[in-house]
């Protein structure tokens, strides 16, 4: 059994990721072997390096983990849809890729499907999550930035060349440190990282054999 796990490198200005700090304290479940990956988070890269993974390993099991700064859960990935785009949801803020691509309403594949559920046992892992008393829910919304391509390409690949594997993605708060160079960030929700280690070895500990 084996299972691939990748996290991001930091975006936006910022010099830390929670997902790559994450990605370093897993432990490959008992029988398995743990493949760990950073991604850049850039649409294109993303696009070659998780072709290239996929191709490489051929894992059972696909999980790709990123940094969702509104959230206070983790949250575990329902669907991923067919779009890439910076634009916020009010129509202005645009935040470009690693790489300066700031792509608005692209579809990921022309021949893909509008949208792609996660394969992974969802409801299992959220309930993991909770049992180590770490906040957990299931999300319907992977946005439209890298995080949510990432989870389309994973599936959109499953889908065609290796449909035993199981993929999906997970999405995690921000840190504390990464609030104090924020402003207001009473308002903001923060975990700490040894709750998301807990919480997402917690769900990946379901994958042992």
């Amino acid at each position: 059994m084996k299972i691939l796990v990748t996290g991001f490198e930091p975006f936006n200005g910022a010099d830390i990721n929670p997902s790559q700090e994450l990605v370093k304290h897993l432990k490959a479940p008992k029988g398995t072997i743990l493949i760990k990956e950073i991604l850049p988070v850039e649409f294109k890269k993303t696009t070659v390096r998780i072709h290239e993974l996929l191709r490489e390993h051929q894992p059972d099991v696909a999980i790709s983990i990123g940094q969702a700064g509104g959230r206070k859960e983790i949250c575990v990935e329902r669907v991923a849809i067919n779009l890439d785009n910076v634009r916020a949801s009010g129509g202005v803020h645009m935040l470009p890729d690693n790489a300066g691509d700031a792509p608005v309403d692209q579809p990921i594949e022309a021949d893909g499907e509008n949208a792609y559920f996660s394969t992974l046992p969802v409801w299992e892992m959220v309930k993991a999550i909770q049992d180590r008393n770490v906040p957990g829910a299931v999300s319907y919304s992977a946005g439209t930035y890298v995080c949510n391509h990432v989870m389309y390409r994973l599936l959109y690949e499953g889908a065609r060349n290796y449909p035993e594997m199981k993929a999906g993605f997970i999405h995690v708060p921000f840190l504390p440190k990464q609030l104090e160079m924020m402003e207001n960030p009473a308002q903001r929700c923060a975990m700490l990282l040894s709750d998301m280690v807990a919480g997402v070895q917690a769900a990946l500990d379901l994958f042992a054999v």
